[in-house]
């Protein structure tokens, strides 16, 4: 069974990252073969610095290993340095329709911020790049947030519609979402997604420890002193008790039951305590990997063996779609 996923390197990565991705990636290393890169293409839709697209990409190189990746079992990869996903992209983009593409919620949603003569192509054909980082590798299964969904969605399509036309040429995927803490929600405003871009709201995985204390104390509660989920009533507490349960590995019930009867001080100063108690020795094993620069070869040594597999399946996409191949 093959396992993809990835992280576009893009704003500073939060503990929803981390609690929804990052913090499990290394679960699936004894489920099957796994391929896990950096986005960095996919960072490149939207105006970054280039500074702090090069930096970003190095941290999360070091957050991956840092998680508890072992380089042995995954297969660790910039997508910019396997060439194979942007050539099968543009083969690829020939096959997705343009009413699919204007569909997709997150262009919508993104392409809103911006006038029309500031939308990049790659903004609208973020899918087509993305159809290819999947089928590359004949992925089975794609960890994958909840906004991601619609874009796994639309490779279910296009594999049918090209397994159709061409024979059994490429492998439908399926995604996979972490049940608790796939959707943590700002500290500021519980309504919407923790994003990288709220700084009272968002916990940053380089936050040091005064600054995630003084961020989960200060987050925004409701009425009432029971401590239970309702997301309609009490998102505020029902975000805290996501991220408890996520940080310490139990169920919404388990973490409601060992809260019963607390104060929201005491509950707070709790969820601190577990957050705190997770991230420190993250951020001292992702110090001690980028000082030591160990994180390049782990870089280099997956891309080739991700190049490898990536190329076998783009010749057998040429081959098929009557491209010329000179090599084998």
């Amino acid at each position: 069974m093959r396992i993809l996923s990835g992280i576009k390197p893009t704003g500073q990565l939060t503990l929803g990252n981390y609690l929804g991705a990052l913090k499990h990636f290394k679960d699936y290393q004894n489920q099957g073969e796994v391929f896990i890169f950096i986005a960095d293409l996919h960072a490149l839709t939207l105006p970054i610095d280039s500074k702090e697209l090069n930096e970003n990409s190095r941290d999360i190189a070091c957050y991956y290993l840092a998680s508890g990746l072992d380089p042995k079992k995954t297969t660790i990869f910039l997508q910019s340095s396997v060439s194979e996903h942007a050539e099968l992209s543009a083969i690829l983009q020939n096959y997705i329709y343009m009413g699919e593409l204007k569909r997709m919620t997150q262009f919508k949603d993104k392409s809103k911020k911006l006038n029309d003569s500031s939308i990049g192509l790659g903004l609208f054909a973020y899918p087509a790049l993305m159809n290819a980082d999947i089928v590359l590798y004949n992925t089975d299964i794609v960890p994958v947030g909840e906004d991601q969904m619609q874009h796994v969605e639309l490779t279910h399509d296009l594999v049918k519609r090209f397994n159709h036309r061409y024979g059994d040429i490429l492998v439908n995927p399926k995604a996979q979402v972490q049940k608790v803490g796939a959707r943590i929600m700002s500290l500021s405003d519980p309504s919407v997604k923790m994003s990288k871009s709220d700084p009272k709201g968002d916990i940053f995985l380089k936050d040091d420890e005064k600054t995630i204390r003084k961020k989960i104390m200060s987050a925004k509660t409701d009425s009432g002193s029971e401590i239970k989920f309702d997301k309609e009533n009490k998102p505020g507490i029902s975000n805290l008790l996501t991220i408890y349960a996520a940080t310490k590995d139990i169920t919404i019930p388990e973490a409601e039951a060992k809260f019963q009867g607390y104060r929201y001080g005491d509950f707070k100063k709790a969820v601190a305590d577990a957050v705190v108690e997770e991230l420190i020795p993250f951020q001292q094993r992702y110090k001690q990997i980028l000082e030591d620069k160990s994180y390049l070869k782990v870089l280099k040594d997956g891309r080739d063996k991700a190049k490898k597999v990536a190329h076998q399946t783009l010749l057998k996409v040429q081959k098929a779609v009557g491209i010329l191949t000179l090599d084998e």
